[in-house]
């Protein structure tokens, strides 16, 4: 496992915390998993708010994590023909970025699929049910940066590296909604602030996806992890 794979994936986990249809909703999702109110901020107790996400993290993240070894495990199968995979998976990679920037409108990436949150406090157990729910697909914007981790868990040579991958992008996607879930108990400012900027973020994390999908088309993705390793700060 390279340095560089684990890098794209915790940036990865950023870019769908920072999409258009889950950032915007992290208010809605703290106050269903609490049973707690939004004014200017979500009236809670901040140990519940922790607890609570904890449980919603780790239910998104053992589904995560399972799709990461099911795509290693499918391409481990191909590795005999590992430039054909490399060179599929970068091309579906660039079709994601495209939809992302704007470039392209498939349908067939934009469809939503969302889950029903009951309003009354959700509990541990149900938290982390919900957060399972969450990682099957809450909308195309997960979807989209997801698919592309797993392709790029589908090019590597072992299942552990699926299951890393997957760790190190539900790490990316975790770590701020744990953060940002507490800041919301003090004030939404931070949340409306980000969300002015979101629509520029997406077309961001279109072309880094873009720049992701050549690299692996183009096989200079795997020059440039042997490169970093070089370097001893990469290990």
């Amino acid at each position: 496992m390279d340095n560089l794979s684990i890098l794209v994936a915790f940036t990865a986990g950023l870019l769908s915390f920072l999409s258009p249809c889950v950032f915007p909703l992290l208010p809605a999702y703290i106050a269903t998993l609490t049973g707690s109110t939004v004014s200017d901020k979500v009236n809670v107790n901040k140990k519940l708010v922790f607890t609570r996400s904890i449980s919603f993290i780790l239910g998104f993240s053992i589904i995560f994590v399972l799709l990461g070894v099911s795509a290693s495990f499918i391409g481990q199968m191909f590795m005999e023909n590992r430039n054909i995979v490399e060179k599929i998976s970068g091309l579906l990679i660039i079709i994601f970025g495209l939809q992302m920037v704007g470039l392209l409108q498939l349908k067939f990436l934009m469809r939503e699929k969302r889950i029903h949150m009951q309003s009354k406090r959700a509990g541990a157990g149900p938290s982390f049910l919900i957060g399972m729910a969450f990682a099957f697909g809450w909308s195309p914007c997960v979807g989209v940066v997801l698919s592309s981790i797993l392709l790029l868990a589908a090019s590597h040579e072992t299942v552990s590296s699926g299951v890393i991958l997957l760790s190190v992008y539900s790490l990316g996607l975790g770590i701020p909604f744990l953060m940002v879930s507490i800041l919301v108990t003090y004030s939404l400012k931070v949340v409306r602030n980000i969300n002015s900027i979101l629509p520029k973020l997406s077309v961001v994390n279109g072309w880094i996806l873009i720049g992701l999908g050549l690299l692996l088309f183009t096989g200079q993705f795997q020059r440039i992890s042997a490169w970093l390793a070089t370097f001893t700060y990469f290990g």
